[in-house]
């Protein structure tokens, strides 16, 4: 079923309520430490203000267990978000996220003008999907635009449960890029097409694997999920992550991409550690860890090999570091990935907090093609999953 986009919705004038992910990391003293998810909703909260919408803003920020919590509360993101937009809209915070204070605010709005609601997890209703809690949601809207592609695998009164009771509904500029990106990588694309997988557990992307195996030419696997594989295959991993339950599903899947023709490069070399506050890392055979150390990062001579993989691709999907990428000893597989990506020409696609952590740490974000706000959501997507929040909003 077709989704609408916010450009083909009658917005003007109307009560607008827009869902986007400002979950962002605070200071310690509260302020907002990195704005990214804020710059990425501007185009479609500037589209709404221009339109003359009445805008309404809803997101959760942090885990406050359900209860109002003042270390959570939305004041900062508010007086970020003012920032941003400078001149163009005065940004009202709401006391709750549903109840007579915030309806005020709401009905008070004129048009160009936004609001935004207090923490929608202050509330234990919202991840319930209360349908009570869904009712006061969408009293405060006529038009409802789902903006927050890294929730759209959360059935949450805020995802699903308003769209019951708001007619007219559809997906926000940010949510319309995910799509048509995320997309693509499931159609036809240019090949040779490589999908970069890392992080730390095989049993959370094995589901998103299978279902690229039968799309992708390649398959570059690093991070500590390498480890599980590399032992499947006979190594010996020292004091490594290792998933020991998983090892019998790491070598069916070998197996598998083996019959479909899929060529899986596992890392040669890594910097291996005593532990990831270790000051320093030795590099040393993939497969022949020293007990007493633990893999930490791809090696100089598995990132070459990966690099020389990446610059012949013309599709590629990069989710999850090569390593410990935090701590200094282990950042430079991670990066060497990153400028490698960041280099290609081919069409890009990087989601998961950690590998867009890396890519902005390196500078070289705009190189990307697409970084994708959803890292569960875009995992959820290329595993074939239908995403509740995006179903919600079929017409």
């Amino acid at each position: 079923m077709p989704i609408k986009s916010i450009s083909e919705l009658d917005i003007a004038g109307r009560r607008l309520f827009i869902r986007v992910d400002f979950n962002v990391p605070l200071t310690p003293a509260g302020g907002v430490a990195e704005d990214t998810r804020i710059r990425e909703s501007l185009p479609t909260i500037r589209y709404a203000v221009e339109k003359g919408a009445r805008v309404v803003l809803a997101s959760h920020l942090g885990r406050p267990k359900g209860k109002p919590d003042p270390k959570f509360t939305m004041m900062p993101v508010a007086e970020r978000l003012a920032e941003l937009l400078g001149t163009e809209a005065e940004v009202v915070l709401t006391d709750e996220p549903v109840g007579d204070g915030a309806r005020k605010v709401v009905s008070d709005l004129k048009a160009g003008k936004v609001a935004l609601l207090e923490n929608l997890r202050f509330s234990a209703a919202e991840e319930a999907n209360d349908e009570s809690f869904a009712k006061g949601l969408a009293s405060y809207a006529d038009v409802y635009v789902n903006d927050a592609f890294g929730t759209a695998h959360r059935a949450h009164a805020s995802t699903v449960g308003i769209t019951k009771y708001v007619a007219a509904r559809g997906m926000g500029l940010l949510m319309e890029r995910e799509v048509k990106f995320l997309g693509k990588l499931l159609g036809d694309v240019e090949r040779p097409f490589i999908a970069i997988v890392g992080g730390a557990k095989v049993s959370d992307k094995l589901g998103v694997l299978e279902n690229l195996l039968g799309r992708v030419n390649q398959l570059l696997i690093g991070g500590a999920m390498a480890n599980t594989f590399l032992k499947a295959r006979g190594g010996r991993l020292g004091r490594s992550l290792v998933e020991d339950d998983k090892l019998a599903l790491a070598r069916a899947f070998l197996k598998k991409a083996d019959e479909a023709g899929v060529d899986v490069l596992l890392p040669r070399d890594a910097v291996a550690g005593a532990g990831f506050k270790a000051d320093s890392g030795k590099v040393v055979s993939a497969s022949e860890i020293p007990e007493d150390l633990a893999a930490l990062d791809i090696g100089p001579e598995t990132a070459r090999g990966f690099g020389d993989a990446i610059s012949r691709a013309r599709t590629i999907f990069w989710n999850g570091p090569m390593g410990v990428f935090e701590a200094e000893p282990f950042a430079a597989g991670t990066l060497a990935i990153a400028r490698a990506v960041a280099g290609s020409s081919a069409l890009s696609v990087v989601g998961g907090g950690d590998s867009v952590a890396a890519l902005q740490r390196s500078g070289l974000a705009s190189k990307i093609t697409h970084v994708s706000t959803g890292g569960g959501a875009s995992l959820e997507f290329l595993e074939g999953k239908k995403l509740p929040g995006l179903a919600a909003l079929e017409v």
